[in-house]
């Protein structure tokens, strides 16, 4: 029979460097590949998927057999092979998020790693290669923006989201370049003042983090490999993410239903989620 594993704060600290360095490796895989001559395939939901994303998930998959064999993964490129519901902890991974960023020759495309405990992610790291920066946390003890070049990775900056802006003064929402929908620009037209600025793939939630930005709206269908890193780091870093309505996402738990988030909301003050 095997043992459940629930890692709590304490323990997520300690494996924090070793998957901050298994990301930047996996970062180095999705950079050493030609874009201009790899081939590109269409998943059955009519995404892309490279010889990047592969590369990027075998590097993560290997590595965390070493680090922590005994708790369950659930990646994008393995989601076939997921039994949810994830009642402990297990590892949310997105090798590759923003492929047609990448696809596109673009540079804001993301590793994205979350430790989910008992359905809400407490340990998040989201890592930019081609921008050579990071955005990590844990939730209770703060988050941290790190830069690095190849396999050095360079001091820990502590970041915070910021609070909401004073009266007259602009939000600025981070939008999406590939993934626009009409009720999410509602929302952004809906807050005083509102500045959007183009990011792509969890790059947002990065920015959010480091309190360059106050919200990302996103009211159209996406993947819970998408979201947990960014939630993570968003959440020790001051702010929250939460459903279309202001609720709690959960992760892990979607038994059947394809690990879809049907919308959800980063919040860089907390305090706006109930006020607007």
């Amino acid at each position: 029979m095997q043992v459940k594993r629930i890692i709590d704060g304490a323990a997520a600290s300690g494996l924090m460097e070793p998957l901050t360095a298994l990301v930047v490796k996996a970062g180095e895989a999705i950079l050493a590949v030609n874009r201009a001559a790899m081939r590109v395939d269409g998943k059955q939901d009519g995404s892309p998927v490279t010889e990047a994303d592969l590369a990027a998930d075998r590097i993560i998959a290997e590595g965390l057999a070493q680090l922590a064999a005994d708790v369950p993964t659930l990646s994008e490129e393995r989601s076939q092979l997921a039994s949810p519901p994830f009642r402990e902890s297990f590892f949310l991974i997105d090798p590759l998020d923003g492929t047609k960023e990448f696809v596109a020759g673009r540079d804001e495309f993301t590793v994205n790693l979350a430790l989910v405990t008992e359905g809400v992610p407490l340990l998040g790291i989201v890592s930019a290669p081609a921008l050579g920066l990071l955005w990590r946390g844990i939730v209770g003890r703060g988050a941290e923006r790190v830069s690095f070049d190849g396999a050095t990775i360079g001091a820990a900056e502590p970041i915070h989201t910021r609070k909401l802006p004073a009266p007259g003064e602009p939000w600025i929402a981070a939008v999406s370049r590939s993934h626009g929908d009409p009720k999410s620009e509602a929302f952004i037209d809906g807050r005083p003042n509102a500045v959007r600025r183009t990011v792509g793939s969890a790059v947002k939630f990065g920015r959010i983090a480091e309190g360059s930005a106050d919200i990302y709206p996103r009211f159209g269908p996406t993947s819970e490999w998408d979201v947990g890193a960014g939630s993570a780091v968003v959440t020790a870093a001051g702010g929250r993410v939460t459903d279309g309505q202001g609720g709690e996402l959960r992760f892990g738990q979607r038994s059947g239903s394809g690990f879809i988030i049907p919308e959800f909301i980063a919040w860089g003050d907390p305090e706006a989620v109930d006020r607007y």
